[in-house]
């Protein structure tokens, strides 16, 4: 299955921004969402962000008004960008895309990316 590659993750101060990126290798035909998840050590991995194929956002109360999603559709990249990081923002950050055909569900992910927020 193909593997959707991640980047932009590091080590970043409170109150810093970063920008994630998120690009598929191939064509990926039939997306209806992509979304970028986050797991912070010992916890579950949840969903911060999802930008619908009709650019509908969705965001975690947690990360709304800081977060960013969007795509290039050129690139075939989306994209995360964080504002205000602080420390509780630490995790592991995964990209991912949905795609349905013929009524099944496929989900693509990303290797996972390590943001941390640190002074």
């Amino acid at each position: 299955q193909v593997r959707l590659v991640e980047s932009g993750g590091g080590l970043v101060q409170p109150g810093g921004s970063l920008r994630l990126s998120c690009a598929a290798p191939g064509s990926i035909l039939g997306v209806i969402a992509m979304g970028w998840y986050r797991q912070a050590p010992g916890k579950e991995r949840v969903l911060i962000a999802e930008l619908t194929n009709h650019g509908t956002t969705t965001y975690a109360d947690s990360v709304k008004g800081r977060f960013t999603i969007s795509r290039d559709n050129a690139k075939n990249t989306v994209y995360l960008q964080m504002n205000s990081l602080n420390l509780d923002d630490t995790a592991v950050y995964y990209c991912n895309w949905v795609t349905t055909r013929d009524g099944l569900r496929t989900d693509y992910w990303g290797q996972g990316t390590q943001v941390t927020v640190s002074s």
